[in-house]
């Protein structure tokens, strides 16, 4: 899985297509990500305890890693991953300008 927490992604399949956003959460066990702002839900929630507050809240649920692609701050728009490696380091780029995501 090319894509991981903290990296900018556009989405593109789905209610939420084009919408870009933040990982919040990779799970590539599932292959399966979060993404901020993107495939929310509305959730009720019960008061557990008497200090909880009750109600409806949205919540963002996951999406799958195939519907979304890295974006390219550069190109400004969703591109292919690609390595390179420097020294001893691997390094992730973009397939169109070759810059350094």
């Amino acid at each position: 899985m090319n894509i991981k927490k903290n990296d900018t992604v556009i989405v593109l399949s789905g209610k939420s297509k084009g919408k870009k956003g933040k990982v919040i959460t990779a799970m590539p066990k599932e292959n399966k990500v979060i993404v901020e702002g993107v495939n929310v839900a509305t959730c009720h929630v019960k008061a557990r305890k008497q200090t909880d507050v009750s109600g409806i809240i949205k919540r963002e649920i996951p999406i799958r890693v195939d519907k979304v692609q890295l974006y390219c701050s550069n190109c400004k728009k969703g591109v292919r991953v690609g390595f390179n490696v420097d020294g001893d380091k691997k390094v992730r780029v973009c397939k169109k300008c070759g810059k350094e995501i």
